[in-house]
């Protein structure tokens, strides 16, 4: 157990951890020259494509250091603010971090806010500036911020680089010498806390734990704390660049167990493997339970295709543990689920994994947060889509959630970024000069004004710059509306939005304009109206496709045309009456564009 290091490495997004990681499997040789690849742990298309890390990702390496051989386990995590509950797991698992700086960039919101993750854990901490081959990087700068955010000495920073390799064996020298070997009692009844999971169709789910005290040996039996559910472990192993297979795992090691579970309910992140026979005393405590942020509505284009996606959702659930949903409806829609994020980059590359991994061609609804809704009764209703808003007439105050928001910027763009928080109703609580040219702010957001394009608008504006990170403060009292399109006098509940009442007038004007280009033309006129209430504040017409009904009279009375065209006349008005206007899946997604 001394010679086991257990770590992750924590930066902001696009730091460059996955290609540091890649270094150190090379050099640990764990992976061979021929089968190595660029972002060799980002084994997702998704995560190619984008050049983000998704998932974190754990490994075992092997380490020699003067005549001893350790085991490293390394996790692997992702950076964006939407993924940081992946951050918080893979922290729970480890006993030191490996922070990395970008060399260009320097300190970012996401940097601090992992940072603190790692010390309220009190993991041991260190500090790696990443990118110094590039021309453009200022390591003495960055050292200095570093200095400040952690009160270390300038020698104990190592520089490094993940495309040359420059500093990597020093970072896996300083991982030995200063990161501590896990704690714990090999002899001690089993207590394991499973971190990660993962579902294969063959062989059902895959746990990946941490134990932290006792024992773990192939066929023995165990316990699920949480679920109660017990199983036999039919195989056990440790995650290389496949699974591989052990007979004994103990205290301190990272592994993974297959025992058959087929359903995916019965395995939850954070809970506590236990032997039946010999179990212990207490369950592992201090694991976070995931918030999610926004909420929006998932649907299947095809009704019949419902419990599929309730299975899909399941098995993602299980590899996406900050994934919440729960069965609703929608008279547009049909059957669905009201699904939780943690934001729009989480929520969008949700619906992409549906898309590539399950086949699912699904329809989401207008994302919102959840409200809290004061009734005069007294009762207090917590409100997570505006189709479960109460009456009007029984509604004493609605509360919206409001956030901390961190934005650290070049101060050529300070100008422009306190206005765009001020248009989306924030508050500057403060603002501190890191440097000469880089200034931190501190935001009261509102996080409804923050879930559309708010996080795109402020990389465009900061060219890129800006790194931002919030978290939730507070409930308060606010104006809110609930605005509502109707079509034809009938109401799309998937398009109703809650909104502040100042924001409502343009939003419904925007909605309308928009649906108007989007809505195919019928054979009679489609009223496109945005109502708060009775009280309708927004109105556009697609006007009808008309049909020459006269084109088959050449000459002759005008009389005989004339005719015709009251036929057609009352025809359309018939039409409309029974007429039902469908809405493409296309509009759906583009109303939620409104911004660009």
């Amino acid at each position: 157990m001394d010679h086991i290091r257990n770590f992750c490495i924590i930066a902001h997004i696009d730091h460059g951890k996955s290609t540091l990681a890649d270094r150190m499997l090379e050099l640990t040789k764990t992976v061979d020259k021929r089968d190595m690849e660029n972002q060799i742990l980002d084994n997702m298309d998704l995560e190619r494509e984008r050049g983000i890390t998704i998932k974190s990702h754990a490994i075992q390496m092997f380490y020699e250091e003067e005549g001893h051989r350790y085991i490293l386990n390394l996790i692997d995590t992702p950076g964006h603010v939407d993924f940081s509950y992946e951050v918080s797991r893979s922290i729970a698992a480890c006993e030191g971090v490996v922070l990395v700086v970008d060399a260009t960039q320097g300190i970012q919101a996401q940097t601090i806010s992992n940072l603190y993750l790692a010390l309220e854990h009190d993991l041991e901490i260190i500090p790696v500036i990443s990118k110094i081959d590039l021309p453009n990087a200022e390591p003495e700068m960055v050292e200095d911020q570093i200095i400040d955010l952690l009160g270390c000495d300038r020698e104990e920073i190592i520089r490094a680089s993940g495309k040359t390799g420059e500093g990597v064996p020093d970072i896996l020298h300083q991982i030995v010498k200063q990161i501590p070997a896990p704690k714990g009692d090999a002899e001690a009844p089993l207590q394991a806390l499973i971190f990660d999971s993962v579902f294969n169709p063959f062989r059902g789910v895959i746990a990946y734990y941490k134990i932290i005290n006792g024992t773990l040996n192939k066929g023995d039996q165990v316990k699920f704390v949480n679920t109660k559910k017990e199983y036999q472990a039919d195989e056990i192993g440790v995650l290389r660049m496949k699974l591989y297979p052990e007979d004994c795992l103990k205290a301190g090691n990272v592994g993974y167990i297959i025992s058959g579970i087929k359903t995916t309910k019965e395995v939850r992140v954070g809970d506590t493997i236990t032997h039946i026979d010999r179990p212990c005393e207490k369950v592992i405590s201090g694991f976070e339970e995931v918030k999610p942020m926004v909420y929006a509505g998932i649907y299947p284009i095809d009704s019949d295709d419902y419990e599929e996606l309730r299975s899909s959702l399941e098995k993602l659930q299980l590899n996406d543990a900050s994934l919440t949903f729960e069965p609703e409806s929608s008279i547009a829609l049909g059957f669905g689920f009201r699904c939780g994020f943690l934001g729009m980059l989480h929520m969008e590359i949700v619906q992409e994994r549906l898309d590539r991994e399950f086949n699912m061609d699904v329809i989401s609804t207008v994302p919102n947060v959840s409200y809290m809704v004061k009734k005069t009764n007294g009762e207090e209703i917590k409100v997570y889509n505006p189709s479960g808003m109460p009456p009007v007439g029984t509604i004493t105050e609605i509360k919206e959630p409001y956030i901390m928001a961190q934005i650290i910027t070049r101060t050529d763009s300070l100008g422009l970024i306190v206005k765009l928080c001020l248009e989306r109703r924030g508050m500057l609580i403060s603002q501190n000069f890191l440097t000469t040219d880089r200034v931190e702010l501190t935001f009261d957001l509102p996080l409804a004004e923050i879930v559309f394009n708010f996080y795109d608008k402020l990389k465009s504006i900061s060219k890129g710059y800006a790194s931002f990170d919030y978290h939730i403060k507070e409930y308060r009292s606010a104006k809110l509306v609930r605005l509502d399109i109707l079509l034809n006098g009938e109401m799309v509940d998937a398009l109703s939005s809650l909104t502040h009442f100042d924001n409502s007038y343009p939003l419904g004007r925007r909605m309308c304009e928009r649906l108007k280009e989007l809505l195919p033309r019928q054979q009679f006129d489609i009223a496109i109206q945005a109502a708060i209430g009775a009280k309708v504040i927004a109105r556009e017409t697609v006007k009808a496709v008309r049909k020459d009904v006269t084109a088959k009279c050449y000459g002759g009375d005008v009389s005989r045309k004339r005719k015709l065209l009251e036929k057609q006349k009352k025809g359309k008005k018939r039409m409309k009456q029974v007429g039902n206007v469908q809405v493409p899946q296309k509009a759906f997604l583009e109303v939620l564009k409104l911004d660009d």
